[in-house]
């Protein structure tokens, strides 16, 4: 028995029928285009790991700087208009 009930065999009859059909060197390239693809998924995870930190210290950085005099004086003119 091999991979969920296809056998040894049957693996190399449908190898053998991908080469025959696909070619050896149009393997080659989707390997190596598969490879590309992989490492770049890879550099690609291990940088948005590095990522959260810059974004905890954007979150914990106030968006605006107010003082209390400018918080008073915006509530005085709220409650006089009110």
């Amino acid at each position: 028995m091999g991979f969920g009930g296809i056998s040894l065999w049957q693996l190399l009859i449908v190898l053998l029928i991908v080469v025959v059909v696909f070619g050896t060197k149009r393997l080659r390239s989707i390997g190596t285009d598969l490879g590309g693809a992989l490492k770049g998924f890879r550099s690609a995870m291990s940088d948005s790991e590095e990522e959260p930190d810059e974004e905890k210290q954007k979150l914990n950085e106030p968006d605006a700087k107010f003082t209390e005099t400018q918080t008073e004086d915006r509530q005085a003119d709220h409650n006089h208009t009110s």
